[in-house]
């Protein structure tokens, strides 16, 4: 397999390197964030070697590679240089507006997934720790097993640190400063004062914030080590302090007055303000999953059981994993994640459906693979998409299946004593200290229900079954049919202005994802009326929610894509009227677009209307029209068929 191929067929059909605004990865999924959805072509995506899916969702372009995702990652990088891998986006360019939901879950997701490699590597030797202790005569006392101990548990004691590095990051503040701080609040000297309930303690005179709760029969006096919440607030405090530093300090002097003031600020204000109210914060959310739980394991259970693997079709269970920490933080415990390893084998055992009822030999072996991967360490991404999201019913198959592991689970009252991926590699951490073997029977039981009623659920509802690989092993013959080549018969199909302006060259815009014709050529116009019609009977194939680019297939066949300025995409919609709808059929000269000319301008953005024939491979000659003004009836773009 050829990964730089492959990356550079992906970068290709995203719109570019040129539209790439930032890549990272985590265990599946290269995660783009682009300057401009509309410039991807999805569908051609979705078919290209080595990808399985892809999923848009929370502003971010997904691809879903599998376990070849790093090799992909590498190459991506590689061709797009290390100014947009992992996070650091060039500084020219400007942040794009999402809706708030959308915002919080990329930054969620930027801070939690790349601490579950960690998370899970700490999870698979608690595993095997776990069934050491287990065995009669072994000693638990012996340096070894201390040793190995101690090293899985560093994630979970010095979370703070973890979370302040990821979250600096996510927030592009200094991260050194944010660690210094994760730090603080782990040092031992830190950790013993605020344990220390009975002594009252200040710091320029304010008083230490020290809390207790009632968790269960008993009292817990909570500790800055393991924590989630208070950490995550103090990084978001410090941003808008450096911010706010870097405005009032003169630039010879940020350099050792903005780290220092910030720490000397920010130690105070996260033992009097921040911290105390992240403890709080953490302590309202556990209080809120818990009332669910202790309302109903067994609801509890069938909930998470069931719906966590369509979260994990939107990349939205990383949202989730504070609340698993949270819980291990303050009660040595969690259920979410048994719960979670319910669906994680229901997937499993939906794929293993697939693999026995298909009779194609490319899907049973991706089927297979994505099984085995699944059960075995947890990842389920190859499954959902790689068969039973893409055959449908196995997915609703595997949804069940979950439900009824979850609530099974819910009824022995599984826990996991640290916070463990779901998988055979770490099936013995839920069978730590102070799990009673009733707790870990009921997990077992919860996880065989789920994989194999998912497994024979899938096997007696059937699929629609193909004839071929799924997309991404290599072309569904059933799915995908590759085109003949076009036959070329001379004739010249003319394309006249959809909007009023001046008509000048593709190549000579300044944004270089048209400007290189990657997209298709075809002709810019910049407009002195705001509006867009149809240049001849179409249908509107594609209206992006923005309004700021549209698609259009031309009865002749032709397809248009029309982008209305440069970078609109950040004004999400305002200046933008729709006049119609996506999949109408219209006349020529009917109006799609309105669109507020000053207003562009006036939010810094090019107005330059690109006009692109975006199957210009159909045809042998595509060439554009230059014309000081072109009117609606001036031809500016010729196609030889």
């Amino acid at each position: 397999m050829d990964y730089n191929k492959i990356a550079q067929d992906i970068l290709d059909n995203v719109g570019g390197k040129a539209n790439v605004k930032q890549v990272t990865h985590c265990f599946t999924r290269l995660r783009f964030i682009l300057k401009d959805e509309s410039l991807a072509k999805k569908e051609i995506v979705e078919h290209l070697e080595g990808v399985i899916s892809v999923v848009v969702s929370g502003g971010q372009f997904q691809v879903v590679c599998g376990a070849k995702v790093t090799k992909i990652y590498d190459a991506t990088v590689a061709i797009l240089g290390d100014a947009v891998a992992g996070g650091s986006v060039d500084e020219q360019v400007p942040d794009q507006k999402q809706p708030l939901g959308n915002l919080i879950l990329q930054k969620i997701t930027e801070i939690f997934t790349p601490l579950v490699p960690a998370i899970a590597a700490a999870g698979l030797i608690k595993g095997l720790l776990a069934a050491f202790a287990k065995v009669p005569g072994f000693d638990t006392t012996n340096s070894t097993y201390i040793i190995m101990n101690t090293a899985s548990n560093v994630i979970f004691y010095f979370m703070p640190v973890f979370l302040a590095y990821t979250a600096s990051k996510a927030l592009k503040c200094s991260s050194v400063v944010a660690m210094m701080l994760g730090g603080f609040i782990c040092h031992p000297t830190i950790d013993a004062l605020v344990q220390d309930v009975a002594t009252k303690s200040t710091i320029f005179g304010l008083p230490v914030i020290k809390m207790a709760f009632t968790v269960g029969e008993s009292s817990k006096v909570f500790a800055y080590t393991e924590s989630v919440i208070p950490i995550l607030l103090g990084v978001i405090v410090l941003y808008f302090l450096e911010k706010f530093l870097k405005k009032v300090i003169p630039e010879i002097l940020q350099l050792i007055l903005v780290p220092g003031l910030s720490l000397i600020i920010m130690v105070p204000v996260m033992l009097t303000v921040v911290g105390p109210v992240g403890i709080y914060v953490g302590y309202i959310i556990q209080f809120l999953y818990n009332a669910l739980y202790g309302f109903s394991p067994v609801l509890g259970g069938i909930i998470v059981g069931g719906l966590w693997g369509v979260c994990v079709i939107f990349g939205a269970h990383r949202a989730l994993l504070p609340i698993g920490l949270n819980d291990v933080a303050l009660t040595g415990t969690n259920t979410l994640m048994c719960f979670a390893g319910s669906a994680n084998f229901s997937q499993a055992g939906a794929a293993l459906g697939v693999m026995l009822k298909t009779k194609s030999k490319d899907l049973k072996q991706v089927a297979a693979s994505a099984s085995l991967s699944a059960w075995l360490v947890g990842i389920t991404e190859p499954a959902i998409y790689g068969c039973n999201l893409r055959l449908k019913k196995p997915m609703v198959c595997a949804v069940i299946a979950g439900a009824l592991g979850g609530g099974i689970m819910g009824i022995g009252h599984a826990v996991n004593t640290g916070f463990a991926n779901n998988g055979i590699l770490t099936i013995m951490s839920y069978y730590g200290e102070g799990t009673s073997l009733g707790q870990f029977a009921a997990y077992l039981i919860g996880i065989a229900v789920a994989f194999f009623g998912g497994a024979i659920l899938t096997y007696i509802v059937g699929f629609e079954d193909v004839d071929a690989a799924p997309a991404g092993a290599a072309a569904l013959e059933s799915d995908l049919t590759m085109p003949a080549a076009p036959s070329h018969t001379g004739e010249t199909v003319e394309i006249t202005s959809p909007v009023e302006g001046k008509a000048y060259p593709l190549n000579q815009v300044q944004d270089e994802v048209f400007a290189s014709e990657a997209l298709g050529k075809g002709i810019a116009v910049l407009p002195t009326k705001g509006e867009v019609v149809a240049p001849a009977d179409c249908t509107v194939s594609v209206l992006y929610p923005t309004l700021h680019a549209m698609g259009l297939k031309l009865a002749d066949g032709t397809e248009l894509l029309i982008h209305i300025g440069m970078d609109t995409v950040a004004m999400n919609g305002e200046g933008f009227t729709k006049h119609v709808n996506e999949g109408d059929q219209i006349k020529k000269g009917t109006p799609i677009v309105s669109f507020d000319i000053d207003k562009i301008k006036a939010a810094g953005y090019d107005t330059t209307v690109s006009v692109i024939v975006s199957n210009t491979a159909d045809f042998a000659e595509v060439t554009g029209v230059p014309a000081e003004k072109a009117d609606l009836t001036k031809v500016v773009i010729k196609a030889v068929k």
